[in-house]
C-alpha cells in the first residue's frame, strides 16, 4: 500500500492516533483533521486517496463535509458514526458516500475496506482489454469503460461514485444474472460486511437516478431476493 494517501477527519485525537498507528504497520499515509472544515480544506490541498469522514464534529460536521467535497472531488468516502439507526447509516449514502462503518470499530476492518476500495480504483487490464477501447460494456447506448471507469449514455457522461460505477459494472458483467444483496456486499464490497445490506439498495437508488430514462430500468428488481441487471429491449 506503499504512495496510499487518507485523510483522517475525527475530533478525537485518540482515535485518530490509535488508526495513525495501524496506518503505519500498513505503510499508509495519513492526513489528519479535527473538524469538517479543516477536512474540506485538506480534500483540497492535500489531494487524499481516500477520505474518512466522522459524522459527529464540532462545527461542520461530517455530512455536511462530504457535501461539500463532492462538489469538487469524487474521492471515496467512508463515514464513521456512533449512532445506531438506520437512518443515520444509510443517510451518508444518500449523501454520496461510498461506505460507512459504526463506532466502536476494529482498525484492521478499517484497513481492510481502504485496500477494497484502493484495488478497485487502480486500471486493470484484462484478456478483452486488447486492440481499441479497454474493457467497454455496451448495451443500446448504454457504455460502461472499465478501462477507464466512465460510463455514457450516448454522447453524455453519467457522473457515478467509485461504488456507484463498481456496482453497475459489476451486475452489468453478467446480464440477466440474479444477485443476492449479500453476494453483492461481499463481491463488490470486498470484506465480509458487518452492516446492513440497505447500503445495496441505496447505491442501487443512486445510479438509477443517474441513468434516467436509459432505456427504462436496467437495474431490476428480483423481490426477495435481489438485483439482476437486463436490457429490455422494446418490441
Amino acid at each position: 500500500m506503499i504512495g496510499l494517501k487518507v485523510l483522517v477527519a475525527d475530533d478525537d485525537p485518540n482515535v485518530r492516533e490509535i488508526i495513525r498507528l495501524y496506518f503505519e504497520k500498513q505503510n499508509i499515509e495519513m492526513i489528519e483533521a479535527q473538524d469538517g472544515l479543516a477536512a474540506v480544506e485538506k480534500a483540497k490541498s492535500e489531494s487524499p486517496d481516500i477520505i474518512i469522514l466522522d459524522v459527529m464534529m464540532p462545527g461542520m460536521d461530517g455530512y455536511e463535509a462530504c457535501r461539500e467535497i463532492l462538489k469538487f472531488s469524487d474521492i471515496p468516502i467512508i463515514m464513521l458514526t456512533a449512532k445506531g439507526e438506520e437512518f443515520d447509516r444509510v443517510l451518508g449514502l444518500e449523501l454520496g458516500a461510498d461506505d460507512y462503518m459504526t463506532k466502536p470499530f476494529s482498525p484492521r476492518e478499517l484497513v481492510a475496506r481502504i485496500k477494497a476500495i484502493f484495488r478497485r480504483l487502480q486500471p486493470r487490464k484484462t484478456a478483452a482489454e486488447g486492440d481499441g477501447e479497454p474493457g467497454a460494456l455496451e448495451f443500446d447506448g448504454l457504455r460502461i469503460h472499465t478501462g477507464r471507469r466512465e460510463v455514457t449514455v450516448g454522447s453524455e457522461k453519467i457522473q457515478l461514485r467509485p461504488k456507484e460505477f463498481d456496482l453497475l459494472a459489476h451486475l452489468a458483467r453478467t446480464p440477466g444474472k440474479v444477485h443476492t444483496r449479500e453476494q453483492l456486499l461481499e463481491q463488490v464490497w470486498g470484506y465480509d460486511f458487518f452492516g446492513d445490506i440497505r447500503t445495496v439498495d441505496v447505491h442501487v437508488k443512486k445510479i438509477r437516478q443517474k441513468l434516467g430514462a436509459f432505456p427504462g430500468e436496467c437495474i431490476h428488481t428480483v423481490w426477495g431476493v435481489g438485483y439482476k441487471f437486463e436490457v429490455i429491449r422494446d418490441q
